[in-house]
């Protein structure tokens, strides 16, 4: 029993420093073929964490997908997809861990591909260092500077720069040294602050783990001596204490209390933390966990927090140390990786995720894109996958942030598009372009409310949209006739009338003409207010810049009417010959023809265009505000 109980402690002592290590999180990029997996897999293999079924099934794919020759592949330890494997190249980001008697590791493979860039900014999110790979045999190359850009604009401050495939160039000294000396010149603009040059081969492992004698002129470490010395960062556990609330658990009545994941500083009980949208604040007087009850709580625990006092939380606030709060703005600077095939365009509306809130928002100008070879910057009106630009960003609410710099969780934020909702962006917070806490609404006595009421009826903007010549303008012009005969007060927007003065600046691109939707919402909003009942006729082909318009009302006093009239009756209408202008080339990114129209999904009414007169039309509408109280 002596033996047994003397292997337990052996095994529960291991358990324990294996525990007690540091991590170091890091990611592995450059350009295509570099050799990132098979450094990935080199260092599974000589850590010695491959189990014998493992390596047996990695001779056989070797031989199936390997490329080689005889030798075993080790780029298919991580290369998992069969995508990957038939194509030779990495195309998703793998993670994998493996940990030596010093640390332990969690490293990403990301891809090389200029395709798949946007997989390697996530990679990147949360790497403490990157190991930038270069075949000794190209050089830097454009994707190799792509990377390094966003890992810089990502906040990785620890570069090791591989130069990998030595042995192809017969271990040379002279090919190593100017490879370094080319990547030092195009790094000097960016925010690294230390950058290690190692030679290595990661098929044959020279440099990987051991020192190789075919590198005897090379003094410096080795990959793996690097990664277990290199420091790995405190700043986020020195500062300010920060949690974004996750959930508010409420499992009964005796109990609330608001979980989430410390993103910096520590909290302590008795600690006075504030909500830092509302300014309210209150002490802490329990720290749970699912381990039982803490006295303090630091960077990286997960907790639920509960208060002295009953304040008003909800998922998105943010818990602050009261002595040091966040900003809180609606207005940003952010640098903005685009990762979607469909370009950016400033003023369409999307969900932004920043911390644990989603808010809606728009980009409001792009200031200009990076060219990542030189770091020149390019005037840009959108831009397209993989670009990279500073941009200004309005939220519909205002956040609490940090400049991404100083907190990576509060200053930066994903990109979702409203309609896909599939992620299209992400961008890291520069600055706060004002704050919102220091502009008001100014107060009037004259509501709109009193404007309305004195006008006898309820303001709203009556939404036409439809395909170019379907009638939208001239049902309008029926309906505003039809409510002035009834006393009503209104005003007609119309798509091409806006376009001779508000909207004169204005081309037909998608991202002038969803400027143009923008302006209009705007406006009709303006209207509203004063009391006013605004028709608005306008093309308007995007779900998106609808939504936004209906979005800046309150509920109520947007009615969005879909003038149902198909291509060919529209065609064959074409009161202004721009359909045969558009068929003849004449006219670009024409709805229809050249630029897709997005039908409403539900839109409040459905006018058949196509078979019904306009003034039976006209009457539909009216009927419908008489209906739901508008003209009272």
């Amino acid at each position: 029993m002596s033996a047994i109980a003397a292997q337990n402690d052996d095994f529960s002592e291991y358990l324990t420093r294996h525990e007690e290590k540091d991590l170091l999180r890091f990611l592995t990029c450059g350009s295509v073929d570099d050799g990132k997996s098979t450094l990935i897999g080199r260092l599974l293999y000589d850590a010695k964490l491959l189990f014998e079924d493992q390596l047996a099934s990695l001779k056989r794919d070797s031989r199936k997908h390997g490329t080689v020759g005889e030798d075993i592949d080790l780029a298919l330890l991580v290369d998992g997809l069969e995508a990957e494997r038939e194509q030779g190249i990495t195309i998703d980001v793998a993670y994998r861990f493996f940990a030596t008697d010093k640390r332990k590791f969690i490293v990403a493979d990301t891809p090389g591909h200029e395709q798949y860039t946007r997989n390697m900014a996530t990679g990147a999110s949360t790497a403490d260092l990157a190991v930038i790979l270069i075949d000794a045999r190209k050089g830097v190359l454009s994707q190799t500077r792509r990377h390094s850009f966003i890992a810089s604009l990502l906040g990785i401050r620890n570069i090791v720069l591989a130069v990998n495939k030595i042995d192809l160039v017969d271990y040379s000294q002279s090919v190593f040294d100017a490879i370094v000396a080319d990547y030092a010149s195009f790094a000097s603009g960016l925010s690294f602050e230390s950058i290690v040059a190692i030679p290595l081969s990661a098929r044959f492992g020279d440099n990987v783990m051991e020192r190789s004698a075919r590198l005897g002129w090379f003094s410096g470490p080795t990959l793996v001596e690097h990664l277990e010395s290199v420091p790995v960062g405190t700043a986020a556990s020195a500062a300010p204490f920060r949690m974004p609330v996750q959930w508010v658990n409420r499992p009964n009545l005796n109990f609330r209390g608001f979980a989430g994941t410390i993103c910096s500083g520590s909290v302590h009980l008795g600690d006075e933390i504030v909500v830092a949208g509302s300014g309210r604040t209150s002490r802490v007087k329990a720290i749970v966990t699912a381990d039982g009850e803490l006295e303090q709580a630091f960077t990286g625990a997960a907790v639920t927090l509960t208060l002295e006092d009953e304040v008003d939380i909800s998922r998105g606030d943010v818990l602050a140390a009261a002595a040091q709060r966040p900003e809180i703005s609606d207005q940003f600077a952010a640098h903005l990786i685009w990762m979607s095939d469909e370009q950016l365009n400033p003023g369409r509306s999307y969900w932004i995720k920043i911390g644990t809130r989603t808010v809606s928002a728009s980009f409001t100008e792009i200031k200009h894109k990076v060219d990542v070879n030189n770091f020149s910057k390019l005037a840009a009106k959108t831009l397209e996958l993989n670009e990279v630009g500073l941009v200004n960003l309005s939220t519909q609410e205002p956040i609490a942030f940090e400049p991404y710099g100083v907190n990576k969780t509060m200053g930066g934020f994903i990109v979702i598009d409203r309609l896909s909702n599939l992620t299209v962006g992400a961008g890291m917070i520069e600055f706060g372009l004002r704050r919102a806490t220091n502009i008001h609404w100014q107060a009037l006595d004259v509501t709109k409310e009193l404007r309305a009421s004195a006008k006898g009826q309820k303001p709203v903007v009556l939404w036409f949209t439809g395909l170019s010549g379907a009638g939208k303008s001239t049902i309008a012009n029926l309906v505003e006739k039809r409510l002035a005969s009834l006393g009503k007060h209104t005003y007609l927007l119309d798509g091409d009338n806006v376009r001779h003065g508000l909207n004169r600046d204005l081309g037909f691109t998608e991202a002038d003409r969803v400027e143009n939707i923008r302006r209009v919402a705007e406006a009709a909003k303006l209207m509203v207010d004063a009391g006013l009942v605004v028709l608005a006729s306008f093309i308007s082909p995007f779900r998106a810049e609808r939504d936004m318009a209906r979005e800046a009302l309150e509920p109520g006093e947007f009615i969005e009417i879909f003038v149902d009239t198909s291509l060919e009756v529209a065609e064959k209408r074409d009161p202004k010959g721009l359909y045969g202008r558009a068929r003849a080339g004449m006219i670009k990114n024409f709805t229809g023809i050249d630029s897709p129209y997005e039908t409403p999904v539900s839109p409040e009414l459905v006018l058949a265009g196509g078979t019904k007169d306009p003034h039976d039309l006209a009457e539909e509408v009216v009927a419908h505000l008489q209906a739901r109280g508008y003209l009272d």
